[in-house]
């Protein structure tokens, strides 16, 4: 089991930069698929970006494609996610998820994910 803890969130003007971290704790990090999830008032979770394992592929939702950018580093157990361009629609609740599922398809369904971590607040003036 893995527990995950973001932080990095905070208040950001349009077309700022923002980094966001996760941090894992427990065994195998490197044997879990990562991604990041937002939700603002209102509205569902939605995917963000996901990394495999080795981080050999990237995957991003539309919205963010170009601006945001995950990594990941296994020996330190986390997962990251650069946001530049900010946008005031990127405001939300950040979250990082874990599976070890293993798909040749980018996960990005809410259900496919495991183990999440309590959520990083991002907001973004005009």
């Amino acid at each position: 089991q893995v527990q995950l803890v973001e932080s990095g969130g905070g208040l950001a003007q349009a077309g700022g930069s923002l980094r966001l971290s996760c941090a894992a704790s427990g065994p195998n990090f490197s044997n879990y698929y990562m991604g990041w999830f937002r939700q603002s008032p209102g509205k569902e979770r939605e995917f963000v970006a996901a990394i495999t394992r080795s981080s050999t592929r990237t995957d991003y939702a539309d919205s963010v494609k170009g601006r945001f950018t995950i990594s990941r580093d296994n020996a330190k157990n986390a997962v990251y996610l650069q946001m530049d361009s900010l946008k005031p629609e990127d405001t939300a609740v950040y979250y990082c998820g874990a599976t070890r599922v293993v798909s040749r398809r980018p996960l990005t369904g809410l259900s496919s994910y495991e183990y999440w971590g309590q959520g990083t607040q991002v907001t973004v003036s005009s």
